[in-house]
C-alpha cells in the first residue's frame, strides 16, 4: 500500500521538518547544514516559507508525499 501524504510549504522548526522526513533532530540538522549556503541561514526557530522551498527541493520530497 503506498502512502500518499500532501505537506503545507509553510515555515517549519527543525523538529518539524525532521517529523516531516521521518529521521532525528540530530539527522536534520547535519543534513540542512550540507545546504546551508543554498537554504540560507534561518531567522529565529523557524525556516521561512521560501527556505522549506528549498529544503523540499535540494532533499527531495518527504517519503511518502505524493509529487503532483
Amino acid at each position: 500500500m503506498k502512502n500518499n501524504r500532501t505537506i503545507d510549504v509553510r515555515p517549519y522548526n527543525i523538529k518539524e521538518l525532521a517529523g516531516i522526513y521521518e529521521v532525528g533532530r540530530k539527522t536534520m540538522v547535519r543534513w540542512l547544514k550540507a545546504h546551508q549556503a543554498t537554504i540560507g541561514k534561518k531567522e529565529g526557530r523557524l525556516y521561512t516559507t521560501l527556505q522549506v522551498q528549498t529544503i523540499f527541493d535540494v532533499l527531495g520530497p518527504p517519503p511518502g508525499v505524493h509529487d503532483e
